[in-house]
């Protein structure tokens, strides 16, 4: 057998031991920290990691891994994917007394050039969130995470950030988390992910549960494979569920084997007329670590055409987001910058055929910079038959929001609004599009 296939199965097995290090070898601490409770709390930490060799684009170099104890006990595994930085994480709950929280560099989860000491360095500031907070259940109730088997060495897939949103239920409230991942090695080609969805990142609902008044559990459910969601039978950790990556397209189940898992902490996120990705927007990093792990897997050129699983660099594109009912019909944009204008279904169909607030982004020509841009048109479009079945006769498109127009800077920050409209306005298939010019 190669090397290569013999060092992904130890990585493989490693994986079905929490934290482990190699026999004999002494635990490589970059921080440690203590608090002591007089009363029960959840525990909250911010890692703040330095790792000037990090480099989420470049084999070899990807992330340094860190190991989180609590009490001696393994809590998770942190990847330093963006370097240097905050990371927040959960610990779960802890009772009265005192508790120790211990960071170690794992050499082996770390990238190969990563996995000696003084590889990353690091603080760790512990908080506790009691029972009488206002973010308490949500974050008792977020789940942990688990790799899936198939990412682990190999710096793909990362859920890297975790939120929430809650609505008040005629018995209590339903909290429902959702997970970014850096990618998605399985699903939609590059090219359509950014005309339809605007990122390449993989935004997936994993867990709701609705809660009474008294915080009892009334009832949870999860997004299983082929996106079926499910009732929640599984283990918990305190009130944590424990969740299983377990597609490529990254859907979870309740049950798994692999012991590697990541506990972002949640952010509370409130979507009413924007779209998930409006997440991605206050968490801006996130651009950049989608940019780093594209370029790394060779799926950024100069000018690809649509169809070869490649984009352009992310920041020439306009990334635009709108609110619609689509229907039956199909969706697209036109941005006109330079006094030319470019489509997002790139000539090939890669079109929105879903209602609610939609991102979608479109690739500019090189050179081009969010001061060339000045209008945004709004097409509607037939939605083409699926195969075997007698088409359906489109509906118009009802518009109601642009939330906006904008491009990434050169460190991948998404730029002010470019156009911005709000109204009613219908299109029909095929007819004259909707026309916005720059504020």
């Amino acid at each position: 057998m190669k090397a290569g296939a013999l060092a992904l199965l130890a990585m493989v097995a490693a994986a079905l031991r929490p934290g482990s290090t190699q026999p004999g070898a002494a635990p490589i601490v970059v921080a440690d920290a203590a608090i002591e409770l007089t009363r029960p709390a959840e525990l909250r930490a911010v890692v703040s990691a330095q790792c000037s060799a990090c480099a989420w684009d470049t084999p070899g170099r990807e992330a340094a891994v860190l190991v989180v104890r609590v009490d001696g006990r393994y809590s998770q595994h942190l990847p330093l994917v963006r370097g240097s930085g905050d990371y927040p994480i959960m610990l779960g709950d802890a009772d009265p007394g005192r508790h120790t929280v211990r960071v170690e560099l794992d050499p082996q989860a770390s990238a190969s050039a990563l996995k000696h000491a003084g590889a990353a360095t690091a603080r760790i500031a512990v908080s506790p969130v009691f029972q009488d907070a206002a973010d308490h259940v949500a974050l008792a109730l977020a789940p942990f995470v688990y790799a899936r088997p198939n990412t682990v060495g190999r710096f793909t897939d990362v859920p890297v950030l975790m939120w929430y949103e809650r609505e008040p239920t005629e018995r209590g409230s339903l909290y429902r988390y959702s997970v970014i991942f850096t990618n998605e090695d399985g699903g939609t080609p590059t090219d359509r992910l950014m005309a339809t969805w605007g990122r390449t990142t993989d935004i997936e609902y994993i867990y709701s549960i609705e809660v009474d008044r008294a915080g009892g559990i009334v009832g949870d459910e999860y997004q299983g494979p082929e996106h079926k969601v499910l009732a929640f039978r599984g283990k918990r950790e305190g009130r944590h569920p424990l969740l299983w990556v377990s597609t490529d397209n990254n859907m979870v189940r309740d049950t798994g084997e692999v012991a590697i898992r990541y506990a972002p902490a949640p952010q509370a996120a409130a979507l009413a007329n924007v779209s998930r990705e409006a997440v991605m927007d206050a968490n801006p990093w996130l651009y950049a670590v989608m940019a780093q792990e594209l370029r790394r897997e060779g799926k950024i050129a100069l000018d690809p055409p649509p169809g070869e699983d490649k984009i352009a660099d992310p920041r020439r594109f306009a990334y635009v987001e709108a609110c619609a009912e689509v229907g039956s019909a199909a969706l697209a944009f036109a941005v006109r910058a330079g006094g030319a204008w470019v489509m997002s279904d790139r000539g090939a169909g890669l079109r929105i055929t879903r209602d609610g607030c939609v991102r979608s982004a479109t690739p500019l020509p090189q050179g081009v910079r969010a001061a060339d841009v000045d209008a945004l048109r709004v097409f509607a479009f037939e939605r083409p038959s699926s195969e075997g079945k007698a088409p359906v006769a489109p509906t118009p498109v009802h518009l109601t929001r642009i939330n906006t127009v904008f491009m990434l800077d050169e460190r991948y920050v998404p730029g002010p609004p470019i156009v911005r409209w709000q109204g009613s306005e219908t299109i029909r298939p095929g007819g004259t599009p909707f026309e916005v010019a720059r504020r």
